[in-house]
């Protein structure tokens, strides 16, 4: 316990680095520092806008073609489906556990993010559980 304390004197009397040695630092010493940020600042830069040319867009580019051809197949097999059914989706399946609502929204009965061309609408299903 009495070293802790000891230790703990010594290190409270000596002097701080930051404000002792910038007092005795000449001017040179600040500009050289200066540049020497400026430069690294410069060079960091440079890497980032590299990694962004050479790596995040390509990989943007190689995503945004996968997508393509993962919707391309998604549509050629909804097609596929239309021609089995003659020309247009088989009904949806109105399974009870389906788009449950107990209250509509207030801005309808759907949700927010309804797609008439993809969703089931909820009004079907509303108005044949509940007998509107």
């Amino acid at each position: 316990m009495l070293a802790r304390t000891a230790i703990r004197a010594v290190a409270r009397a000596a002097p701080r680095g930051s404000r002792a040695s910038s007092a005795d630092a000449s001017a040179g010493d600040y500009f050289a520092k200066r540049d020497a940020v400026r430069a690294h600042a410069a060079e960091v830069t440079q890497l980032w806008r590299r990694i962004s040319f050479f790596v995040c867009v390509p990989a943007t580019i190689v995503c945004a073609l996968w997508v393509r051809n993962v919707e391309a197949e998604h549509a050629e097999h909804v097609e596929h489906i239309k021609a089995e059914n003659d020309g247009h989706l088989p009904d949806i399946p109105q399974y009870d556990y389906l788009n449950r609502r107990v209250k509509p929204y207030p801005w309808g009965m759907n949700s927010l993010f309804f797609n008439p061309h993809v969703s089931c609408s909820i009004i079907f299903v509303f108005v044949s559980t509940h007998h509107l």
